[in-house]
């Protein structure tokens, strides 16, 4: 359970994983790490069985996500409900009976968190999203299930719509994967801001965004910390404007104080459109609008980001996405390793040495 635990803390804090639109957040943070836990106390796991283990905890967790969005007028975190995916992977892989495994998922959902998603969004710390209790919870009820331990029925799979499809409709199909760590929301206008960038050099005088109300609220311009950056609209656009990327070295050590960045963060203008609003969250917009020394004005509107399903990233970007949070922190051959390990699951080759590699400690 700690080891489940820390490795959704771990991804959580990066915050440049995968999530779903409907769920307003993020299923495999919870779910891989109890995948891996688990799996480890099974080292016979085949490379068939643990990718359908990822699916099914993925498929679970999103349809509850989606469930309790629509019972639920807060807006909670995702720990909430991807405790059910972390439960539905455990009782999977400890094979658990039918009965154990209801018993499993409603335990998983009385125990998951149920924090306020805009308390952390307005004041942003290490909570995040919750994640790292959602998959401790989850894979601790599997624990507790398996042990004889009851749990009230879980609403958000017994008593709700959205289950009929499971099995056909492929839920997995419809996350995205973030090409920046920082939330999903400021995405647009990033991708707009680097769209313009791109178009050659700027001499910015005034930078305005229009985006969705949730976006909108996304409003610190100064952080101090990673975790403010990351749940800023104005600092990572900025730093897309001045740096021409946001990726782990925009938001973090230094760069926090760049000057160049803070002060376009400061006088950036950021405002809501009332039919960006009413498009959210299944789809995400933003307009960002440039006035140049010269006196010219470019624009560019997104209505996507990249990492969407209708807008994948490449298998060749995902790639080097890993590459780039893993090599500096695991080396080079180790990094490769992996890559060539998680290949190897599509074949049905034994998922020992994928966990060998993922779960011996960097040294």
């Amino acid at each position: 359970v700690g080891a489940a635990l820390a490795g959704a803390a771990t991804i959580d804090s990066l915050d440049g994983h995968d999530g779903h639109a409907l769920t307003k957040g993020h299923a495999g943070v919870a779910v891989l790490p109890v995948l891996l836990a688990c799996a480890e106390l099974g080292p016979d796991v085949s490379g068939a069985e643990f990718v359908t283990a990822l699916v099914v905890g993925n498929e679970v967790a999103i349809r509850a996500g989606i469930a309790l969005h629509a019972l639920a007028a807060e807006y909670h975190c995702s720990g909430a409900w991807n405790a059910l995916g972390a439960a539905a992977v455990g009782s999977r892989l400890m094979k658990l009976t039918g009965e154990q495994t209801r018993h499993a998922l409603g335990i998983a959902e009385y125990h998951g968190p149920r924090g306020l998603m805009m308390r952390c969004i307005e004041h942003p710390t290490m909570v995040k999203d919750g994640s790292d209790q959602g998959a401790a919870a989850g894979l601790s009820a599997t624990l507790l299930a398996a042990d004889g331990f009851t749990g009230a029925p879980a609403v958000t799979f017994e008593r709700t719509a959205g289950w009929d499809d499971l099995g056909r409709r492929w839920r997995i199909l419809e996350t995205y994967h973030k090409p920046y760590p920082v939330c999903r929301w400021a995405h647009p206008a990033i991708d707009a801001a680097l769209d313009m960038r791109r178009q050659g050099p700027l001499d910015i005088e005034a930078v305005e965004v229009v985006t969705f109300h949730e976006a909108a609220r996304l409003t610190c311009r100064r952080p101090l910390t990673t975790e403010q950056a990351q749940y800023s609209l104005p600092f990572p656009v900025a730093a897309a404007l001045v740096r021409g990327s946001v990726g782990a070295a925009e938001i973090t050590g230094d760069a926090l104080s760049d000057r160049a960045v803070l002060r376009l963060a400061e006088s950036m203008t950021v405002g809501e459109s009332p039919g960006y609003s009413a498009a959210f969250p299944a789809v995400r917009i933003a307009r960002v609008t440039i006035r140049l020394a010269d006196g010219s004005v470019r624009s560019a509107e997104v209505t996507g980001s990249r990492g969407d399903p209708a807008c994948p990233l490449t298998d060749r970007e995902l790639a080097e996405k890993f590459r780039q949070f893993a090599r500096p922190v695991l080396g080079t051959a180790r990094s490769d390793r992996i890559e060539g390990a998680v290949a190897g699951l599509i074949d049905n080759g034994p998922a020992h040495a994928l966990l060998e590699e993922v779960l011996t400690p960097p040294g």
